[in-house]
């Protein structure tokens, strides 16, 4: 990891909402370390889990390029990682970068050596570590699915089935229970003077983290100033008619003992203030509202409005 003067962050998520923390951190800090969730059994990643049994790379690959270096080695590389084999073979969807990163994993034989390979060959600002060393299945309590019972609870299982239910999430386990947390991420944590939670798929990608217990305990115990980073819309089918004060509700009855100090949200996502700064006051948390959205109002985070709403909170820490 870089060792620089900004404040070191740890940034936990995965897929795009973790890739757009990643974007605005880098502009504030060069000392970020991304934990990233391995549940994806989607694609070219679901393919990889399958036929090689490989840690899901997907969401690590869009990590690593999101922090790749700024100049036209790192925009080339990331490129790369980020490029997909067309035609109808057996290629024919696979990322360039999912690849790299199941290889060197073999090559090595340790998944931590192979994404930094991987982040040094890109020029990372920063560094990408696994959630934990072993797949995860993403288990989801979900209500609505059987409409002769709608109170009845059903378990779905596999983060594109959980991400995608047309039910309602209502709690999440994972498989294997009480899995390995990566030991590089525990102690990224403990070290950490910030730790953004968010944005992100809610369930699939956010709450997985207070799943592993020794990152849990990390979480808990670190002395790093807790930020949650809050949507710009629901997640169509994930959360779906979930208030921005649900998802802080959802976040603290999968661990309890977590404090935050920090929730960002974006005015337009809120509509009731009150509300929401009620929710964030019983995790021990301020609100700071602020324009962080794109400003054609799709429900996507700005990297540069994202990076600005995080420099004074970073700045707090130091």
């Amino acid at each position: 990891m870089s060792t620089g003067t900004g404040a070191s962050v740890v940034a936990m998520g995965g897929g795009h909402g973790l890739a757009m923390s990643l974007a605005a951190l880098r502009r504030v800090t060069d000392r970020v370390t991304a934990v990233v969730t391995v549940a994806d059994d989607g694609g070219s990643s679901g393919r990889l889990r399958t036929e090689i049994g490989a840690l899901p790379p997907g969401d690590l690959r869009m990590a690593l390029a999101a922090l790749a270096g700024d100049d036209s080695w790192g925009a080339t590389w990331s490129d790369l990682l980020q490029h997909r084999f067309s035609g109808s073979g057996p290629l024919a969807g696979h990322a360039v970068g999912n690849l790299v990163i199941s290889g060197l994993c073999e090559v090595t034989g340790d998944p931590v050596a192979a994404l930094d390979l991987v982040a040094k060959l890109v020029g990372a600002a920063g560094r990408v570590l696994p959630l934990s060393t072993t797949p995860l299945d993403i288990v989801a309590e979900v209500v609505g699915l059987d409409p002769r019972d709608p109170g009845a609870v059903s378990e779905v299982r596999g983060q594109v089935k959980v991400a995608t239910t047309p039910g309602r999430v209502v709690a999440v386990h994972l498989v294997p229970d009480s899995p390995p947390a990566c030991v590089e991420a525990v102690r990224a944590v403990e070290a950490a003077d910030v730790v953004v939670l968010g944005p992100g798929s809610w369930f699939s990608s956010v709450l997985p983290h207070l799943l592993v217990p020794d990152l849990a305990k990390a979480l808990v115990a670190t002395e790093a100033r807790k930020v949650v980073a809050l949507n710009l819309s629901p997640q169509p089918g994930e959360t779906d008619g979930f208030s921005p004060e649900t998802h802080l509700e959802v976040l603290a009855a999968h661990l309890p003992e977590l404090g935050v100090d920090v929730v960002l949200a974006d005015p337009r996502a809120v509509p009731q203030p009150d509300r929401l700064r009620d929710a964030a006051a019983e995790l021990g948390a301020s609100l700071v509202l602020a324009d962080v959205g794109r400003r054609d109002g799709s429900p996507v985070h700005d990297p540069e409005l994202l990076a600005a709403a995080l420099r004074p909170i970073l700045g707090a820490a130091r």
